[in-house]
C-alpha cells in the first residue's frame, strides 16, 4: 500500500479594500462608499440649514 498525501492551497483571496483603479469590484466597493458619504452629507446640510443643497452653495 502506497501513501499518496495531498498539499492543501489556501485560495488566492483579494484585499476588497485595496484601492484598484479601473473597472474592478474594489473600485467599485469604493465608489459605493463615497457616494454615500456624499448622499448623506447633502442630507445633512439640507436638515440643519433648511435650505437645498444647491441653495446652501449657492448655485441656485
Amino acid at each position: 500500500m502506497t501513501n499518496t498525501t495531498t498539499k492543501i492551497v489556501a485560495p488566492v483571496v483579494e484585499d476588497r479594500n485595496a484601492w484598484r483603479w479601473g473597472f474592478t469590484p474594489q473600485a467599485e466597493i469604493w465608489n459605493g462608499r463615497l457616494a454615500m458619504i456624499g448622499f448623506l452629507a447633502a442630507a445633512l446640510i439640507e436638515l440643519f440649514s433648511g435650505q437645498g443643497f444647491l441653495h446652501f452653495w449657492g448655485i441656485l
